[in-house]
C-alpha cells in the first residue's frame, strides 16, 4: 500500500532539521508494509497539492514564513483550506503549524495573513517560549505521551470548536493555557521540534494510520 507525501517548501521550511519527519514516515511507514513516496514542492512550483495523502509542513523563522505569503495568498492557501476540508492527513511543525491559521500578528501590529486551513490564529509574544515541551495527545490522536523542545515567540489561539492536540505537561505550549498543538479533521499541528516523530514514533504511527484511514478505509489502531 502506498501514501503520496508532499513536503511543502522544504528550502524554507527546515529548523531544527524538520525534515526529520519526512524520513521518519518513510522509515515507519515502511515497518507497518506502507510505501510512502515524498515528493518535495518548493516555493515557485505549481504543482498542485491535489491528491497527496500527506502534507508536511516543517518549522521556520518570521522571514522564511513572509517569503511564503504572497503563494499562499495567490494559490496555496486555498489548495490547503480543500485539503483540510476534504480530510487530507497534514502535519505542521511551529512555524508550518502557524502557516495553517489565519494569521500572524507581530510585536508591532503588522498581520501575516496565512492559509486558513484551521480557525486559529497566532500573536508575537515579548517573552520566546524556549525549552522542553512535553504533552499528552488527546485519545483521538492516539493518547500518547510525546517529548521534545519548543522555541517560538508566537501564542496561539484555536477558534470555536477546533481541539488542542492534546494537554501540556511541561512547557507553555499554545499559549499557556495548558493546550498544546492543534488537531482538527485530520490536520495536526503542533510546537514540538526534535524532530518530533523521529523521538515520539507512536505519533508517527498515528499520522500514517490516519491517512490510511483516509484513503483505505484502514481502521485506526492506537495499540
Amino acid at each position: 500500500m502506498e501514501l503520496k507525501v508532499c513536503h511543502l517548501y522544504p528550502e524554507l521550511l527546515n529548523l531544527y532539521g524538520d525534515t526529520g519527519n519526512v524520513a521518519s514516515l518513510v522509515y515507519i511507514g515502511k515497518k507497518l508494509g506502507i510505501d510512502a513516496v515524498v515528493d518535495r514542492v518548493t516555493l515557485g512550483d505549481s504543482k498542485s497539492l491535489t491528491g497527496y495523502d500527506i502534507i508536511f509542513i516543517g518549522g521556520g523563522q518570521d522571514s522564511e514564513q513572509r517569503l511564503i505569503v504572497p503563494e499562499i495568498k495567490a494559490f496555496r492557501g486555498a489548495e490547503l483550506r480543500a485539503a483540510a476540508k476534504d480530510g487530507v492527513t497534514v502535519l505542521g511543525i511551529c512555524g508550518g503549524y502557524q502557516l495553517l491559521g489565519n494569521y500572524y500578528e507581530t510585536l508591532n501590529g503588522e498581520r501575516l495573513e496565512f492559509s486558513g486551513a484551521v480557525d486559529f490564529y497566532t500573536k508575537a509574544a515579548p517573552k520566546r517560549a524556549v525549552g522542553t515541551l512535553r504533552f499528552r495527545c488527546f485519545q483521538e490522536s492516539g493518547g500518547t505521551a510525546v517529548r521534545g523542545f519548543e522555541n517560538h515567540s508566537g501564542r496561539t489561539y484555536l477558534g470555536k470548536g477546533v481541539s488542542s492536540l492534546g494537554t501540556v505537561t511541561e512547557g507553555v505550549g499554545n499559549n499557556g493555557d495548558g493546550g498544546e498543538g492543534v488537531r482538527f479533521l485530520n490536520v495536526f499541528g503542533t510546537y514540538s521540534h526534535g524532530p518530533v516523530l523521529p523521538n515520539n514514533p507512536k505519533l508517527c504511527e498515528v499520522i500514517l494510520k490516519t491517512a490510511m484511514g483516509r484513503k483505505y478505509g484502514e481502521q485506526r489502531d492506537w495499540t
